[in-house]
């Protein structure tokens, strides 16, 4: 089966939901391919407001510090985000993924301006991409129509609200089924084993290192969720792996995170 994620880059929800997928991949990814759609709201920075980030009860003490951020991008072309992601994908699928997992890093950790060229670029160096090919891509028709391809999927889904997905199964004359919103991991689990028509087996999770090795930056809540254990327990395995300098902690607007050092550097 196919599902389709409809991704703001701005989006606080759709950062929030990264754990939910990288935990439905782990345990069911043969199951299904996924498949990154960007939305046409890319304006989500105009509507944030009093919008409370989950999970986040410092919001409002840090609500001004935001707003400056929010006004710093507005000044330059959130549309150069998503266009950028596009640019990526031309590099490879994956090669996409890493990209705007790494794009929302920079914005919902490292408080950047993911609309700004610079940062644009330093995300592209980052994940490993071809830099002139991806620079020339950013500016060129192809990564501009595919932009707008996504928008017309999103406009013929009727997607408006973000984060969304939507579930295919192999079967084309069937609809599909849309869930909008951030919900509990058990209800993607439950959409999953009903379009499969039965129970799908999970696959083994794969040891904690090797995960941080393939996504370097996590917040406890989250590696919680994907291996389901308690945080606790995150937090006696992450405080032995950072006394042997193996990860760092890092503070940022929406709590702590810790990142794998890769080669112990």
């Amino acid at each position: 089966m196919e599902i389709y994620f409809f991704v703001d880059p701005f989006c606080s929800e759709c950062w929030s939901l990264s754990p939910i997928l990288k935990k439905l991949q782990i345990e069911y990814g043969e199951y299904f391919s996924l498949k990154y759609v960007l939305s046409g709201k890319l304006s989500s920075l105009n509507q944030i407001k009093d919008r409370v980030f989950p999970c986040q009860n410092k919001w409002k003490q840090e609500q001004g510090r935001f707003k400056r951020l929010k006004n710093r991008s507005l000044q330059q072309t959130p549309h150069l985000a998503a266009i950028s992601i596009k640019a990526a994908e031309l590099q490879g699928k994956k090669a996409g993924v890493r990209f705007i997992q790494k794009l929302q890093e920079l914005l919902f950790i490292e408080d950047k301006d993911i609309s700004d060229i610079n940062v644009i670029q330093q995300c592209a160096q980052s994940v490993g991409l071809d830099l002139n090919e991806f620079l020339q891509d950013v500016y060129s028709e192809t990564a501009a129509k595919a932009f707008q391809c996504d928008l017309k999927i999103s406009s013929e889904m009727e997607v408006d609200e973000m984060p969304s997905m939507v579930f295919f199964n192999e079967k084309i004359e069937d609809e599909g089924i849309k869930i909008t919103g951030l919900y509990s991991y058990d209800i993607y689990v439950q959409i999953l084993t009903e379009m499969l028509q039965g129970y799908p087996k999970p696959a083994e999770k794969p040891p904690l290192e090797v995960f941080l090795s393939l996504n370097p930056v996590n917040a406890t809540q989250d590696l919680a969720l994907i291996f389901d254990v308690s945080p606790q327990k995150v937090e006696r395995q992450m405080k032995k792996l950072q006394i042997q300098q193996k990860v760092q902690k890092i503070a940022s607007l929406h709590g702590s995170y810790w990142r794998y050092k890769y080669n112990n550097l």
